[in-house]
């Protein structure tokens, strides 16, 4: 893949949702009241986390790192956005591009090897309760965390490795408001066949391996839970691992759609939206899911509340 005689692009003009100011204004005011709910809400179930010991077991230390992540994932492309809803120059240089690429394709693929780590706890949880303590230890969890780290990182490190040996001399002008792959195959002359090759070979490994390793766990999941004989046991069963699911499920069909569609010739509308969906809404939401539906967590918040009355009183 030799870079191109032709001029190479130097920076990129990001178009982001809309040109109309009157809209810019709305779409900043409401993404700013977003990203702050979400750096909020992930920070304070890692606070929760941290400060509660009864909380200091695997389920909840993969909370603590997927809460991390979300308020990582947030900060690789709100902030840009929102400072280009406030300019009227909205360009970004190639390599913050590049590296807001990498960050954001490296949180994506940690995401995933994370879920299903988390599938894999609660099928040790449901399954093999009586093991759970000695399997999921802290050195387990530890190990388990640096692997879908590493991975994430690593994974993503080849594909913008080769993405920035790409000539993008056509335009310069990115029909979304971050650099995000698509769009940027989209501005390239260089032939981008060995680029989306990789990235559905890896993709398969990284996306589709740790998907493999959900359905497993959850096969083996549900099994145990129709195996037990009380209702109220098969619904606290089934309630412990509801909301990981609703995650990987709300996940896995943002990524299918954006990556693994045809393209057509509004694609990249469809893209916009979509990609508002899971880098900026879906953080927020995943610390009410585990919020909401997460007694531990509950009682948690009403000890710090407790403490915090005691203090003040």
């Amino acid at each position: 893949m030799e870079r191109s005689n032709q001029t190479q692009a130097t920076e990129f003009i990001l178009l982001g949702l809309s040109s109309i100011p009157e809209v810019e204004s709305f779409f900043f005011v409401i993404f700013l009241l977003i990203y702050m709910i979400t750096l909020a809400g992930n920070i304070l179930i890692i606070i929760i986390i941290c400060l509660d010991k009864h909380l200091h077991t695997g389920m909840y230390y993969f909370i603590c790192n997927l809460s991390f992540l979300d308020c990582c994932y947030s900060t690789v492309t709100v902030p840009k956005m929102l400072a280009n809803l406030l300019l009227k120059k909205k360009t970004i240089s190639f390599t913050a591009c590049m590296l807001q690429l990498y960050f954001f394709a490296s949180l994506v693929s940690a995401e995933s090897l994370l879920l299903a780590a988390m599938s894999v706890d609660r099928y040790i949880a449901i399954c093999r309760p009586l093991h759970y303590a000695r399997i999921m230890d802290q050195r387990t969890c530890s190990w388990m965390a640096a692997m879908f780290w590493v991975v994430g990182f690593l994974n993503s490190a080849v594909h913008v490795t080769l993405m920035s040996r790409l000539s993008f001399c056509k335009s310069n002008e990115i029909q979304h408001f971050f650099c995000d792959f698509p769009p940027l195959f989209k501005l390239s002359c260089s032939k981008t066949f060995i680029n989306i090759l990789v990235i559905l070979t890896l993709g398969w490994f990284v996306g589709f391996g740790g998907l493999l390793i959900k359905i497993v766990s959850y096969a083996f999941i549900i099994t145990t839970i129709l195996n037990i004989k009380s209702s109220e046991g098969r619904t606290k069963a089934f309630s412990t691992c509801a909301s990981h699911l609703t995650v990987v499920i709300i996940f896995y069909a943002v990524l299918l759609f954006t990556y693994f569609r045809p393209t057509t010739t509004n694609s990249f509308s469809i893209d916009r939206f979509v990609s508002v969906v899971y880098s900026i809404l879906t953080p927020m939401v995943n610390p009410m899911i585990y919020s909401l539906r997460n007694t531990e967590i509950k009682k948690a918040v009403r000890k710090i509340i407790d403490r915090i009355q005691r203090v003040t009183k």
